[in-house]
């Protein structure tokens, strides 16, 4: 087999980059911005300045930043673009629109593939980072259509220990804490509403507590990794191997 080098880029074998915020918070395994959470190559990108409070004032010219990061990532060879707030989200078809590979920069894009899944009456509860900053104008920013009535939403910004870690950025994170705080928040979800039947964890530090959320709950658990697992299985497919 003969291959070809790309010009400009000097590695190769990295399928999905990720596009990060500028922080101060430790990322565990499970979390998107931990390299050992997956099982194929990563590439990151980190965008100089580009604060979770800097995203949260919308300003139109964060786009800039953002494609500039894409392109680096683009040009390094990856073959989709997440990110590692789900925040990004409002800013989806701007650089979906541009950039030459997939993108994917919100967990909330699963959505209308979990919502085609519920009965009439079921319900999808939302995990996610700060329930004060979660509004419909992040899923127009993405173009997903859903119906808003089948949704629970319910933050982490009562738990302390997080609150601390993501919101405060104080540089110190225990998982056991955390996983502590999630799954106490998680049952207090369905217990208040007993209608949801799939849980969807919306920010990007809450995947390494899913499978402890969903040992306490007995529902199925959507999160930033099952997405980028999703995404990744269809731009580098495998061959199967077996026996008949």
């Amino acid at each position: 087999m003969l291959y070809k080098a790309s010009p400009g880029q000097v590695s190769y074998g990295e399928s999905i980059g990720i596009l990060l915020l500028d922080t101060y918070t430790p990322f565990v395994p499970g979390d998107v911005g931990n390299a050992t959470t997956y099982s194929f190559p990563v590439r990151f990108q980190r965008i100089d300045g580009f604060t979770f409070s800097k995203l949260l004032t919308k300003d139109p010219a964060l786009v800039e930043p953002l494609l500039e990061a894409g392109n680096n990532l683009v040009k390094e060879g990856v073959k989709a673009i997440t990110g590692d707030c789900g925040y990004m989200a409002m800013f989806q078809k701007e650089i979906a629109s541009e950039l030459k590979v997939p993108v994917f920069l919100s967990s909330l894009l699963q959505l209308p593939f979990m919502e085609a899944m519920l009965g009439p009456e079921e319900k999808i509860g939302i995990i996610c980072s700060h329930s004060d900053y979660f509004d419909h104008e992040i899923l127009e920013g993405m173009g997903v259509q859903i119906n808003s009535s089948k949704l629970r939403v319910m933050g982490m910004e009562t738990a302390e220990h997080f609150r601390l870690a993501a919101h405060v950025e104080n540089g110190l994170l225990d998982p056991d804490v955390v996983e502590q705080e999630a799954v106490s928040i998680a049952r207090e979800f369905v217990s208040e509403y007993p209608d949801i039947k799939l849980i969807l964890l919306e920010c990007s530090s809450l995947p390494p507590y899913g499978a402890a959320i969903q040992q306490a709950t007995g529902l199925p658990v959507f999160d930033y990794v099952t997405m980028i697992n999703h995404v990744h299985s269809a731009v580098v497919k495998s061959r199967f191997s077996g026996f008949m």
